[in-house]
């Protein structure tokens, strides 16, 4: 255990997924106080129990919701004192989201850019008017390399999967509206920086994995724990003047 965030209060909203978990676990392992904000606390408490950590506690969050949203703030901040930070890593989407280009509905995807982008505006505004009271804070987003660069389509080929384009309308707005932020708040004491994230790891067929791999310069699709670093760095005091960034972690996929 290091303590590179020793005592800090960390909101991670999708705190069980995939990559929050992980950012979790980090958290608690640096010296932090993890907060596994999820929309279903069930799914939340049920991680922490199997985690068995002190440092690491559930707590529910609609990232769409004002309301749901602020009684996290209060709810958080009244027992620990403060918030340090927000990581947001939550990805909301409803049951149409990821049909291939043709298939998609304009109400699809309106409904899906509301959900997700608008979530994340909605958490960072009302978590920096928090952070404003008190006099410093952090946001942390969670973007994507195809929020940077252009799908790269072939290396679908020959598979059930493609790249939402939801998924490319969302990653790049978060880019900017994390810049925008970022130098809305100057003088606020706010930081606010995105990670553009490579492809995670997770089942995917093994062409699929090949093809992604010949873009990459070593290890291809990357893991949770590959991101987390950069997590502990952005949320840490090493990176104080860190603000207004695009973070891409991708093993040279957008090279």
């Amino acid at each position: 255990m290091s303590e590179l965030v020793k005592d800090k209060i960390v909101v991670v909203t999708g705190g069980a997924g995939l990559l929050g978990k992980t950012f979790c676990q980090a958290i608690a392992d640096n010296g932090g106080l993890a907060v596994v904000a999820e929309y279903d606390i069930a799914i939340a408490e049920k991680l922490c129990a199997s985690l068995k950590n002190a440092s690491i506690v559930p707590a529910e969050v609609d990232i769409t919701n004002k309301i749901s949203v602020e009684t996290l703030i209060t709810t958080i901040s009244k027992k620990y004192g403060k918030i340090d930070a927000l990581v947001n890593s939550a990805y909301p989407r409803n049951k149409n989201y990821g049909k291939h280009f043709f298939e998609v509905t304009y109400n699809d995807f309106c409904e899906n850019l509301g959900m997700n982008l608008g979530g994340y505006f909605l958490t960072s505004q009302q978590f920096a008017t928090y952070f404003e009271k008190q006099g410093y804070g952090n946001i942390i987003n969670l973007a994507s390399i195809y929020g940077v660069i252009a799908p790269r389509f072939e290396i679908y080929d020959n598979t059930p999967m493609t790249m939402p384009v939801e998924y490319a309308a969302i990653k790049s707005g978060l880019i900017h509206l994390t810049k925008y932020m970022a130098k809305y708040f100057k003088g606020k004491n706010i930081r606010v920086n995105t990670i553009s994230l490579g492809g995670i790891e997770d089942k995917q067929p093994e062409s699929f994995l090949k093809a992604y791999k010949e873009f990459c310069l070593n290890k291809g699709m990357l893991n949770a724990k590959d991101i987390a670093g950069t997590v502990l760095y952005l949320l840490s005091d090493l990176s104080e003047f860190v603000n207004g960034q695009n973070v891409v972690v991708d093993d040279g996929f957008t090279l």
